[in-house]
């Protein structure tokens, strides 16, 4: 005798309703994104820069175990 129940998927709940400054918000989020991309492809590439993230805003210089901070 099995009391196994059937599988029931769970219902996803229907996305939320957005207002129009909401909305309005995630448009010039966007279009900053695009600009900020434009202006960086613009930019001449580095050669033999470290690479990663940039060491003035997320911390330390760290290259083959060596640290400077600035």
């Amino acid at each position: 005798m099995s009391d196994a129940k059937p599988e029931t998927i769970p219902e996803t709940p229907a996305p939320k309703e957005l207002s129009p400054a909401a909305m309005r918000a995630l448009a010039e989020a966007e279009a900053r994104r695009e600009a900020y991309r434009a202006d960086e492809a613009k930019r001449p590439r580095e050669i033999g820069g470290r690479g990663g993230k940039e060491p003035g805003r997320y911390g330390d210089w760290e290259i083959k175990g060596l640290t400077s901070d600035f």
